[in-house]
């Protein structure tokens, strides 16, 4: 392997780069997979059809030139991962070449997640790089809030509320100050309708910050230097992208009439492919929601989208009326323009490097200019395209990943010239971080690769990585972020920011990069992995929860894993008041990089039910550690890494069991097994197959895993089976599944059915009362007398896709709860005795709850577990 495998104009086309590449090449989609297929010869990866032209590299390039012509921004707005229209992100982006971006409220955090076991933040993180690679495939930038995805939301008022309104609204004025789009537009109304309350919140907001941004006494703070030193900035008009999926407006409402319409079929330029079959497989890239499949969904050849004015000035017939997306914007822009316009009339696609000398004109022109973020962007812009034609490839290998703080890093830094068209003098390598710079001072040779070694050494005072909207502990609905700078990135900065410094006829080009590991074998997305920095050693609880009776006793253990050879410390647990653990600290030595020990602690509870949180410590040579290793793995991914801290849920409570074994049939991912363990029973992991009533003889219980029904194609072929071993006595717990995609529509022996309008059988307030129904059930009296109390404390939400109709006659209701406003629910929680046996559906989110150590969440899965005994 010689040679850089990528022209790291930030990013080859594989999103397998860290974001930092992302976002500097975000704008050139076409280009930056021309650089690389230039630079490695190699095009396998690549996701899409290959360009109609001979010359890969050439037609991105002049694609790319058209679009530094154009000063045109348009920034759309709504509230998840997947409810942007990439169909207009293209358009606008490859088409019109604008600056598109999309700012999504939430990272998807609160979500279902149709691929793997991760939710929550996890979950979060996966869909952040899901909507980045999409991005990368659509043109578009990529932008966030701090606001959390907390649920499904009915109320837009209870979405403001959990989310702290001004904070979101500051963010998103951020993001407009930053972007400064010409024209902002909404993926949803402002007006309350029956949609999720985080699509009309995202409306109000984006709304309210059109009103601000330009407002120099709205959010003065983010105009201080010390605070990022943005200025006022006012878009020509926000509107509603009012399309057949969210909204009545067509043909046949009399809005239709004097609506903006905007035709955005046809074809890339750059590649040939037409926008909507780029859009899919942009859209595609949302495979933890399911969407997989519409990478190869049926392209339509007219594509008309509608706009409906929220404020600002009018527009006739385009977005952009009204707006000068020329030159001619800027004092002297005119002539900018005309040179911009020469170069591309004289752009050979022979000889790209040809367009250098008019090139560096234009930077020099472009350097006597004053700052703002659209010249900002254009100068990244025109220097990627000075690269692009010069064929300057940079790359920095480490032969590792992972570093600890301290450590000696092994670089090799690496530029090779292609095609020259100028003499490029290599002057350094700068390292930001420690404030040094390398001298290199030679000239590159065209053709040829050099390589410069370095060993700078990673300061001792380094954190190890995290996303920094997950460094500190946040709220329901707000991350909490102390680097104002970092708010409305998607990802980190590099761990460890490099700057290839080069001459060229002058001018001096600074080229940002950060050391990256070749990896092989692997998925195209994780073939090239960036520098994290991780702890010395990584800690993890054997469980997530930990369950005590008040005033007892009950070891826990923690595994310590080293990152390097020769790791030694001591392991120490932080306690709330109340709570004891013995010994104070362990000791450990661990030899050899991945050695691993297991240390135990015997912990006390504290005399009266109580609910609190541990935290591990490692001490090394003076510096502390909490962190855990988790990595995330999906094909279309590259490998992501979070390393939160180390705790540890405990709960003292009065919980009591009855029987001892039960079988627990996993479904789309959840840890109910894990709690069921903490409850005291033995776990028997089942298959399809292993339902029946021979199999299943002597367990007490079976409970199926959520969304079992939606997942297993296991089942479905066994439920007669399943049902004799209720009907012969034992207990059947089935969890909540969705209504869209079942294997079957039968989910219990007796009629019942989940489907219907799904967001109107939920209850999203976790603290909605509850109402016992049957109030002397064994389900709410054995063995744990249930009370308001264990309904307090629940997370996120009561449950969600309630059954919509049941056998009443055979089904008993347990409880009604509602969201405010709305009519009681009751069927949560369906119990039906079934021949000598019970068969339960519920679809309280116990999935939530019981890794979260809800007390009152584990005293009524125990009494539905012995509802036999």
């Amino acid at each position: 392997m010689s040679g850089p495998r990528s022209l790291r104009l930030g990013l080859a086309f594989n999103f397998s780069s860290h974001l930092v590449n992302f976002r500097r090449l975000s704008f050139l989609p076409s280009l930056a997979f021309a650089l690389a297929c230039s630079a490695s010869g190699a095009v396998a990866a690549d996701p899409r059809p290959p360009a109609t032209s001979n010359n890969r590299l050439a037609t991105p390039i002049l694609q790319e030139l058209r679009a530094f012509r154009e000063l045109g921004s348009v920034l759309y707005v709504a509230a998840h991962p997947d409810d942007e229209n990439t169909q207009l992100i293209t358009y606008l982006a490859r088409g019109r070449g604008y600056r598109t971006g999309y700012l999504s409220l939430t990272r998807g955090d609160g979500g279902q997640n149709e691929s793997g076991p991760e939710f929550g933040e996890k979950l979060g993180l996966a869909r952040t790089w899901e909507l980045l690679a999409a991005r990368q495939l659509d043109g578009g930038h990529q932008f966030f809030t701090r606001a959390l995805d907390f649920g499904y939301s009915k109320d837009v008022n209870e979405t403001l509320r959990i989310w702290d309104r001004q904070q979101v609204l500051a963010d998103v004025v951020r993001v407009i100050r930053k972007f400064r789009p010409d024209v902002v537009i909404t993926r949803f109304s402002p007006t309350p309708s029956g949609t999720h309350g985080h699509h009309t919140a995202s409306s109000v907001l984006a709304l309210e910050a059109f009103k601000l941004a330009g407002d120099p006494t709205a959010f003065p703070e983010q105009l201080a230097p010390s605070t990022g030193g943005l200025t006022p900035w006012q878009p020509k008009r926000i509107l509603h992208n009012n399309t057949p999926y969210n909204s009545q407006l067509n043909a046949n409402s009399p809005l239709y009439a004097t609506a903006l319409k905007l035709e955005v079929a046809g074809t890339d330029p750059g590649s040939g492919e037409a926008f909507g079959a780029i859009a899919n497989r942009s859209r595609a890239m949302h495979i933890t929601q399911g969407f997989g499949s519409l990478a190869t969904a049926q392209v339509r050849s007219s594509r008309l989208e509608t706009f409906e004015l929220l404020a600002g000035d009018r527009a006739a017939t385009d977005l952009l009326d009204g707006v000068d997306v020329s030159w001619s914007r800027y004092p002297d822009g005119a002539a900018v323009g005309t040179l911009i316009d020469t170069t591309i009339a004289d752009f050979n696609p022979a000889d790209p490097t040809a367009s250098v000398a008019a090139l560096l004109t234009l930077r020099a022109r472009l350097a006597a200019w004053p700052t703002d973020p659209v010249l900002n962007a254009k100068r990244t812009q025109l220097d990627h395209l000075l690269q692009a034609c010069l064929g300057l490839a940079i790359e920095t290998i480490s032969p590792q990943a992972e570093v600890t703080p301290g450590e000696i890093l092994a670089l090799a830094h690496r530029a090779t010239l292609r095609s020259g068209g100028a003499t490029v003098r290599w002057v350094s390598i700068r390292y930001p971080s420690l404030n040094t710079e390398l001298a290199v001072g030679t000239t590159l040779a065209v053709g040829a690769t050099l390589t410069r070694e370095a060993q700078p050494t990673l300061p001792k005072s380094t954190p190890p990585s995290q996303p920094y909207w997950l460094r500190a502990e946040g709220t329901a609905g707000m991350s909490v972020v102390a680097d104002a700078e970092l708010i409305g990135r998607p990802v980190n900065p590099p761990a460890f920011p490099v700057e290839f410094v080069f001459e060229i006829a002058g001018q001096t080009l600074s080229v940002s990069d950060e050391p990256i590991q070749i990896v092989a074998p692997a998925s195209a997305a994780q073939a090239r992995r960036p520098l994290v920095v991780v702890a010395p050693v990584a800690l993890a609880f054997a469980d997530q929860v930990a369950l005590l009776a008040p005033n007892s006793r009950r070891p826990t253990v923690i595994e310590v894993t080293a990152a390097r050879a020769n790791t030694a410390g001591t392991l120490r647990l932080e306690l709330p008041s109340g709570w004891l653990a013995a010994p104070a600290a362990h000791s450990f030595h661990l030899k050899n990089a991945g050695d691993k020990i297991q240390l135990t602690f015997t912990l006390t509870a504290p005399a009266h039910p109580a609910t609190a949180s541990i935290r591990a410590v490692a001490d090394l040579d003076g510096l502390s550690y909490d962190q855990q290793r988790i990595a995330i793995r999906y094909p279309h991914l590259p490998v992501l890494l979070l390393q939160p801290t180390a705790r540890l849920k405990v709960v003292a409570l009065d919980l009591a069991i009855r029987g001892r074994k039960v079988g627990y049939l996993p479904g789309a991912g959840d840890n109910t097994s894990a709690a069921l363990q903490q409850m005291g029973y033995a776990v028997t992991l089942l298959t399809g197959a292993d339902l029946t009533p021979e199999k299943l003889h002597d367990l007490d219980a079976v409970v199926i895993g959520v969304r079992a029904f939606n997942e297993r194609t296991d089942l479905a072929a066994h439920l007669d089976g399943l049902f004799a071993y209720s009907k012969a006595g034992g207990t059947v717990i089935a969890q909540y599944n969705r209504p869209n995609g079942l294997k079957t529509p039968t989910l219990a022996p007796y009629a019942l059915s989940i489907m219907g309008d799904a967001p109107n059988f939920r209850v999203t307030d976790e603290n909605a009362v509850v109402t016992f129904l049957a109030p002397n059930h064994p389900a709410l009296t054995t063995p744990n007398r249930l009370g308001p109390a264990d309904f307090t404390g629940w997370v996120q939400e009561r449950g969600a896709y309630f059954p919509s109709t049941w056998d009443e006659a055979k089904f008993t209701a347990l409880l009604a709860m509602h969201d405010p406003g709305e009519a009681p629910l009751t069927s949560s929680v369906l119990v039906a005795p079934y021949g000598q046996g019970y068969f339960v559906y519920t679809s309280l989110a116990f999935f939530r709850q019981l890794p979260a150590g809800v007390p009152g969440a584990y005293r009524l899965f125990a009494n539905l577990v012995s509802l036999k005994q």
